[in-house]
């Protein structure tokens, strides 16, 4: 009956955390109603989404798209092609016309999710359902996840939704309330999402749970559980991750180097400062010194409620909740450094992970030891831990010291009124307040943000896009720096109407060679000086039509471009030259405000030869599309000599001659090739590729599912030598029951 009780305590609070995270999403619309859509969302995530989704419709699993030189392989581009959640996200991508909107709908979905799995961990810890809610919904309105996460980065966005469940479940796995399999679910979403910070941090969730279980429990058991159901996923999801481990030797994120530097490094005085709505932190970040937005800010009552917690009470039970505090120690000593860890970097990141910690504590603790009967001491407390919140925020920014007396004022009244509910009218009032509360201090922070620097403003509509936009056929490289796009010119009916910045070209089914990426191709990234967002050095043209020294072949032909997009404003001057040889100047007009445009006077290069790009005492027949993975050519060679391919040199390529594997070679750094031995007459030449560690994915899979059918069969095995327990024992916990009512 109580058990009954209690999941109805907690279906009607989840919905209320539901509902709460909804309504503060709504706030921020009100706001900013494009603030879900900004950044990387924009520039990265929703184009990708698009074209992505267009080759799941055509029956392909996008794993490499070799026309997208910049960005097309997607076992390292954060795609999450082995995360089903993500899959259909994809999907659902082509049918929707506007962008803004289908990724406002989409962040709210994981926002939800995020939310009630802090509710969920609440809960695990034995939190009362109605402080579960208020931790639920007041994740989702923390500072750096509302402002970054939210906003911008889809991956540690979606990442985090999965991975506060995979922590909920567990402590229930450890505590004997439910079997593996949630965590082993939840922490393969959260391991496929392809991004590196939060594999490292379920990693520490999972130690972190296991020691605190230790700790709680006083044996190993529970913990060493719990550590083979994470390692099971760990090896199933090793398929989603080892080609990005694998090929990380030629991309900018190979670097094992750990270091420190101020950027984005917070101070701990900083990230403890959790509960002042106006506050402005001091460390390092796009804005300088002092950021104005609030990062470090987590919950209006989190500091305030310290003071109404029975500290006395709550020491002897401090093993129960162990592995909270491990775990926010753990999160809030990486905020400060080191700057980088390998392809760790940003230490502020890891600050969504500061919040979950301390929101799950302080409701726990309230849920437990929370006293609000009338105390002048406890009503001090809070007015001086008030008073610390201002004179870090004053000492951060002094400028903006009446914002902050002001934001001292409202805590301080809100924290009186919901301890008077608490005394007057209970908890669930008190619990209703805080949540309440929390959505005008989240209008009022967007509505009083300054844009985003990175901010894009691109057109949210599709079909406005491709209206407005060039119909370019065949493969375009584009040579544009989005740093001298005017302010004014930042629309569909300026510079977005002629230029393809970041992932804009996949948003309206162009093929550009130009995209956005956070992993880059370190040699062809190079050749062309070509940026994480597609922007190019002026010296990229020369570059772009130079000859290759050891073909004597130009660039652009090695990699079979049909097109030249150059943007006017980084080359005013360029159409008073003569066009290379083989090439002309093309008119599209209405658009040469922007752009000077180069095309090929002969058939388009993309199109001819498959994926052979150049031949060098080689004769070579080949047929197919540019985009085809794998490509056949006949090939005869009577010296010996070269095949060139149009393809960058990523890991997992083969070459065979007639089933015979050749030794692949790099051409500038970038492009694969292939020695033919003399000889060889009318073979077949045959170039294929695989994400590196595919058979080894394959072989980890298996085992991580096997051993969680393992470790599932000895749990329900478990459950039922409990259920097997003699008749003799029932009467006995009857009355104990029967007692504990009376």
């Amino acid at each position: 009956m109580a058990a009954a009780s209690s999941r109805r305590a907690g279906l009607k609070w989840g919905a209320v955390t539901s509902l709460g995270v909804i309504a503060g999403y709504l706030a921020v619309l009100l706001a900013d109603p494009r603030h879900y859509y900004t950044d990387d969302t924009e520039a990265q995530y929703a184009p990708m989404w698009v074209a992505l989704g267009n080759q799941l419709r055509e029956g392909r699993l996008p794993v490499l798209i070799p026309h997208e030189w910049m960005a097309g392989n997607y076992t390292l581009e954060e795609a999450g092609l082995y995360n089903p959640p993500q899959l259909l996200v994809f999907l659902i991508a082509p049918s929707m016309d506007n962008l803004a909107l289908y990724a406002t709908l989409v962040k709210l979905v994981f926002s939800i999710i995020a939310g009630l799995g802090v509710f969920r961990i609440c809960l695990a810890y034995g939190a009362r359902a109605p402080w579960a809610a208020v931790a639920g919904v007041a994740f989702p309105l923390s500072g750096w996840f509302l402002f970054f996460d939210e906003a911008s980065w889809f991956t540690p966005h979606v990442a985090t939704a999965w991975m506060v469940h995979a922590w909920a479940s567990a402590v229930n796995y450890a505590r004997g309330r439910s079997g593996p399999i949630p965590v082993f679910v939840f922490l393969y979403l959260t391991l496929t999402v392809q991004y590196a910070f939060p594999a490292v941090e379920s990693a520490l969730v999972i130690a972190a749970v296991a020691a605190g279980e230790i700790v709680y429990q006083k044996h190993w058991a529970p913990a060493v559980r719990l550590t083979l159901a994470a390692g099971c996923a760990a090896l199933t999801a090793a398929i989603a991750n080892l080609s990005g481990i694998l090929s990380s030797q030629v991309t900018w994120r190979g670097s094992a180097e750990i270091h420190n530097d101020p950027f984005l490094t917070v101070p701990w005085s900083e990230s403890l400062n959790a509960s002042l709505p106006s506050t402005t932190p001091a460390f390092t970040a796009w804005w300088g010194h002092v950021q104005p937005l609030p990062m470090v800010y987590i919950a209006w009552f989190l500091v305030p409620a310290l003071a109404f917690v029975d500290w006395r009470a709550a020491r002897r039970s401090v093993r129960e909740f162990s592995g909270i505090a491990i775990f926010a120690t753990a999160v809030l000593m990486w905020t400060a450094g080191p700057g980088a860890i390998g392809p760790l970097r940003w230490p502020a990141r890891v600050l969504p992970m500061v919040a979950i910690a301390l929101l799950v504590l302080v409701c726990v603790l309230l849920s437990h030891y929370g006293t609000f009967a009338s105390s002048k001491q406890r009503a001090v407390a809070a007015g001086v831990l008030i008073g610390l919140l201002f004179i870090r925020s004053f000492s951060a920014a002094p400028p903006l010291v009446l914002r902050h007396l002001l934001a001292v004022v409202v805590v301080a009244a809100l924290g009186a009124a919901v301890v008077w509910l608490a005394r007057r009218r209970g908890i669930v009032a008190a619990c209703a307040l805080t949540i309440v509360a929390m959505f005008p201090i989240a209008f009022a922070q967007v509505a009083s943000a300054p844009m985003t620097p990175l901010s894009y403003n691109f057109p949210e509509r599709r079909s406005e896009m491709r209206a407005a936009f060039p119909d370019f056929g065949g493969l375009t490289l584009q040579l544009a720096d989005r740093a001298i796009i005017a302010p004014e010119d930042r629309d569909i009916a300026g510079a977005y109407g002629s230029l393809a910045v970041g992932n804009y070209a996949k948003a309206l089914g162009l093929d550009y060679v130009n995209a956005y990426t956070p992993i880059g191709h370190t040699g062809f990234a190079g050749l062309l000086c070509m940026a994480w967002d597609g922007s190019t050095c002026p010296d990229a043209f020369r570059r772009a039509f130079a000859d290759e020294p050891s073909t004597g072949v130009p660039v652009v032909d090695l990699m079979k471009v049909d097109r030249v997009v150059l943007h006017r404003a980084q080359y005013p001057d360029a159409r008073d030259r003569p066009a290379p040889p083989g090439w002309r100047w093309a008119d599209y007009r209405g658009h040469e405000r922007f752009i000077w445009v180069l095309e090929r006077q002969d058939a388009p290069a993309s199109t001819s030869g498959g994926a052979i790009a150049h031949t060098s005492g080689v004769t070579a027949t080949s047929t197919g599309s540019y985009d085809d993975i794998t490509t056949r050519a006949k090939v005869s060679s009577a010296t010996g000599g070269r095949v060139v391919f149009s393809r960058l040199t990523w890991p997992g390529h083969t070459v065979t001659l007639n089933g015979r594997e050749l030794p692949t070679l790099a051409v500038a750094r970038t492009f694969l090739a292939v020695d033919i031995p003399p000889g060889t007459q009318n073979a077949e030449l045959v170039v294929d590729w695989r994400p590196p560690g595919w058979q080894i994915g394959i072989g980890t899979t298996i085992a991580g599912l096997a051993g969680i059918g393992v470790l599932q069969w000895a749990y329900l095995r478990g459950r039922r030598r409990l259920d097997d327990t003699p008749e003799v024992a029932q009467p006995a916990v009857g009355a104990e029951l029967a007692d504990a009512k009376n």
